[in-house]
């Protein structure tokens, strides 16, 4: 773990590196990516996936979309996308040559990473670095190992010392050490709500400081929604939850926790969900048939079987609900239902396998859907399920802010780097849509360049000459 001292150490390095870094051809720049990509594809493959597996509790199909081809899909579409970045230039009149100079950020991004996705991890130090940036870089306490993976890949397809510096250590030593740095460019996070809104305050409050306005960009928590039509496809739609709610053991900011169900659906739709939550294996990811393995820690699991245990007391445990920290820290896959649309578990996020059903009448649709979009203060994901288009089309209005990812007759997790471009705003974040040039646009700051070739040397116009 780092100290002060290194990390004002790590700070001096990005800030020694920005120089030359900054003066590379962008083609320079985006080669390191695109070898450090092919080096994740192939010789570093097992490797990142058996630490995200290990060291995360992911299974192989979650490590494999996560930590191979996620990462690998970041670093070789952000190049794309910065090709076509620098190639937006301004119109030029005759005699006249306007252009854009794309600079990067003056100072270092301080990249914030979670443990949940080792692709996030691998993405928020990377993007401003390849806009010609410097980062300094702390990676979740719980995510070292695939991490330092991922830095030794970079190391290894290229990357100048000091250009991203792989710091990890106590938050709120590492936070408040960079965030008192006049150097400060940028934050690019991806944590809970309550830790990113802390970090906006810190930096207004240091705002005098800095030598130029830190960029923030931050996604968030979550506390997405699957609502049913009552046409909807049931066995689709049970699915969706099963695969949206206990992937990962729900710890995804889009994981579905929050779901609406028509009365007349109810009955056949949990039969369903049950019965594919009794088939589900837990255990070891180290077996290839286990679903869902253990959560990622102490505090975690205590958390989430808090949050089970208040459900037996406010509301009706559908089936699961079970845990162990024998072995492991262990919850089962737990279906609850409310008869309150306003009840705790359907507004705060949780983060583990736990989703909530509210049972409305079928004559409340849409006004279901008004309360889908009060009730939490989050708009990361959410899905609707039906074959009526018309419900579709008033999902799709009603909901425009309730999810910065919305999906039709899908489950609201698994976003696609250069497919769907991911993030949510409220309470959820900034939206800056990783995984598209809308993001690599935050870690520049554009000069515009007019060059005439033939300058006036006249101060009068021809209107002023007598007569």
């Amino acid at each position: 773990m780092a100290s002060a001292r290194q990390v004002r150490e790590a700070t001096t390095a990005a800030m020694r590196a920005h120089r030359e870094w900054a003066s590379w051809a962008w083609q320079d720049r985006a080669a390191v990516f695109l070898k450090a990509a092919d080096l994740l594809s192939t010789s570093w493959r097992a490797t990142v996936n058996a630490t995200t597996m290990l060291g995360q509790g992911k299974t192989v199909v979650q490590a494999e979309i996560d930590s191979a081809c996620e990462l690998a899909d970041f670093w070789r579409f952000n190049a794309h996308y910065a090709a076509e970045l620098y190639a937006e230039q301004p119109a030029s009149g005759p005699g006249v040559w306007n252009r854009l100079d794309y600079r990067p950020l003056e100072g270092f991004v301080y990249a914030v990473t979670p443990f949940n996705f080792t692709a996030i991890a691998g993405n928020l130090p990377t993007v401003p670095v390849l806009m010609g940036g410097v980062a300094v870089w702390k990676p979740a306490a719980t995510a070292l190992r695939s991490a330092y993976a991922v830095m030794q890949v970079l190391e290894a397809a290229g990357l100048p010392p000091g250009v991203i510096n792989f710091v990890p250590g106590d938050a709120a030593l590492v936070t408040s050490t960079l965030l008192a740095s006049p150097d400060l460019g940028g934050i690019h996070f991806t944590g809970s709500t309550a830790v990113f809104q802390h970090l906006w305050q810190s930096v207004g409050a240091n705002l005098a400081s800095y030598k130029s306005y830190p960029r923030l960009v931050g996604e968030t928590g979550g506390k997405d929604f699957i609502v049913v039509h009552p046409s909807a496809d049931l066995q689709a739609a049970a699915v969706a939850i099963v695969r949206g709610g206990f992937e990962y053991q729900g710890q995804k900011c889009s994981a579905a926790s929050r779901i609406y169900v028509p009365a007349s659906k109810w009955p056949r739709l949990r039969d369903r969900i049950v019965a594919m939550m009794d088939d589900i294996v837990m255990g070891d990811v180290r077996d290839f048939r286990t679903f869902m393995g253990a959560v990622i820690d102490k505090p975690a699991f205590e958390r989430i079987r808090g949050a089970i245990r208040y459900a037996r007391r406010t509301a009706r445990i559908v089936h699961g609900g079970g845990a162990s920290d024998r072995v492991g820290y262990f919850v089962e896959p737990t279906l609850v239902e409310t008869r309150d649309p306003a009840h705790r578990l359907m507004r705060d996020e949780i983060f583990g396998p736990v989703v909530t059903v509210y049972v409305y009448r079928d004559a409340q649709w849409p006004d279901i859907l008004d309360v889908v979009d009060r009730t939490s203060p989050y708009g990361l994901t959410g899905a609707i399920f039906a074959r009526d288009r018309r419900a579709v089309q008033q999902a799709s209005s009603t909901l425009r802010y309730a999810a910065g990812n919305f999906y039709i007759n899908d489950k609201p997790t698994g976003a696609v780097v250069g497919q769907q471009p991911f993030g949510g705003g409220r309470a959820s974040g900034t939206n800056d849509k990783a995984g598209s040039k809308l993001n690599l646009t935050r870690w520049v700051t554009a000069r515009t360049i007019k060059e005439t070739f033939v300058p006036p040397v006249d101060y009068t116009y021809p209107v002023m000459a007598d007569e």
